[in-house]
């Protein structure tokens, strides 16, 4: 990969970060990274957001379980 190359993604994943951040998805620049590649290799969208929620949801239901112990 070029260095052109290069610039252009991380500027695209830095648009997408700020996206993001105002549509408040709680997702880091790890993670969005790794969603976009995930996206870019063919994965369904509306099922890659699906179990990005289940997932979501469930890291919040064992937080809430561990709080009450």
């Amino acid at each position: 990969m070029d260095a052109v190359a290069v610039q252009q993604g991380t500027e695209a994943l830095d648009i997408a970060f700020e996206i993001s951040q105002i549509l408040d998805t709680g997702l880091d620049r790890k993670e969005l990274a790794i969603l976009i590649a995930l996206l870019e290799t063919g994965v369904n969208p509306e099922a890659l957001a699906a179990v990005v929620k289940e997932l979501k949801r469930e890291a919040a239901a064992l937080r809430a379980a561990e709080s009450d112990h």
